[in-house]
């Protein structure tokens, strides 16, 4: 019979350790719980773009509070993901005034371009896509949310193009803020 090994328990880096105490000194020692949401965006960071069960644990452990409370709060808000996803996830605006500027439309042609469907990952593990609701931006109509950027106005195959051609050509995910003066390698840093 061969040995078997049990998984390894998650563990944050040094670097989101030290965020993670920076974050918690703004709120009273018995408050703690305060900061599960940004908690579990450095968490969703560190561990691959989704928060495990495993992941929700530690997140728990690291507040002291039951992971349920945990669970609660990453399965109610659609900015944490619940499975793996691709190194991109395209959350594309589905509300009315993105509709009536051609988000249908947009989500088809992604599912076309990418090979993905919505609520999946394309065969090559780039790009995930997620209907989210109103991303406050109905202006610049259709839109889609990649982390932190908007990319707008994408009711033409030159405009979607030009950001999956973008987000193609990024290498590694983006440094996280408490990772900038961290010991990451150079060649994380550079992207």
């Amino acid at each position: 019979m061969e040995p078997t090994t049990a998984p390894t328990k998650p563990q944050f880096s040094p670097a989101a350790q030290a965020e993670i105490k920076r974050l918690l000194s703004h709120y009273p020692a018995d408050k703690s719980k305060s900061a599960l949401l940004p908690i579990l965006h450095i968490a969703q960071a560190e561990f691959g773009g989704w928060v495990s069960p495993e992941v929700q644990d530690l997140v728990a452990e690291t507040l002291s509070i039951k992971p349920i409370e945990v669970y609660e709060v990453s399965s109610f808000y659609t900015m944490y993901n619940l499975k793996p996803v691709g190194k991109h996830v395209l959350e594309i605006c589905r509300t009315g005034p993105c509709m009536l500027r051609g988000s249908d439309e947009l989500t088809a042609n992604l599912e076309r371009i990418t090979g993905a469907k919505v609520g999946g990952t394309s065969p090559d593990g780039n790009f995930t896509l997620k209907e989210v609701e109103c991303l406050a931006a109905c202006g610049f109509a259709p839109i889609v949310q990649v982390r932190e950027k908007y990319y707008e106005q994408l009711d033409t195959p030159e405009a979607v193009d030009a950001m999956l051609n973008e987000l193609r050509g990024q290498i590694h995910r983006p440094i996280l803020s408490w990772e900038e003066n961290s010991s990451l390698p150079n060649s994380l840093k550079n992207n």
